[in-house]
């Protein structure tokens, strides 16, 4: 476990030679380049503030197929110091709460509007299917996530 942690700071001790730039190497990405990657990855497909918080799903699927190849470039991030260890793995983090973020909005045909999204594909609110949780499970030995709807049990009379 020691060394799966460390591995970002091996990676940048044995690759920080190859350029005159620590912050720009061919062998790995610092965790500040991997966040602002991340952020405007999610901005832009998933219905951030620079979408108007609006989005639909050829958008989702695109943002889907541009977190995998983020994913890819995750097992290179490379830490300098102990701080730059900890954004590794925040940002780490980060993007498998972005990609649950994202496939739970692609799951949920309707808008959340006003608040939180608005699904240009499906505009309006649909109580009557979507007044519900919808809870996400993901299978690390089949690399699959579960969607499914939870129905709502009020508790107040």
């Amino acid at each position: 476990m020691k060394k799966t942690i460390l591995a970002p700071m091996d990676l940048y001790e044995a690759n920080v030679k190859y350029s005159s730039d620590p912050d720009i190497n061919p062998a790995f990405i610092k965790p500040k380049m991997f966040m602002f990657r991340l952020q405007k990855l999610m901005d832009e497909y998933c219905g951030g503030v620079s979408a108007q918080f609006t989005t639909n799903k050829a958008l989702l699927e695109r943002g889907m197929e541009l977190l995998v190849m983020l994913k890819e470039d995750s097992t290179k991030l490379a830490a300098a110091d102990l701080h730059e260890l900890l954004r590794v793995w925040e940002n780490t983090h980060r993007m498998w709460i972005a990609e649950s973020h994202l496939r739970h909005v692609l799951f949920r045909e309707e808008s959340r509007w006003p608040g939180y999204y608005f699904r240009a594909d499906f505009p309006d609110m649909d109580e009557k299917n979507w007044k519900c949780f919808v809870n996400s499970v993901y299978d690390p030995k089949t690399d699959k996530w579960t969607m499914k709807k939870v129905p709502i049990v009020n508790l107040a009379v």
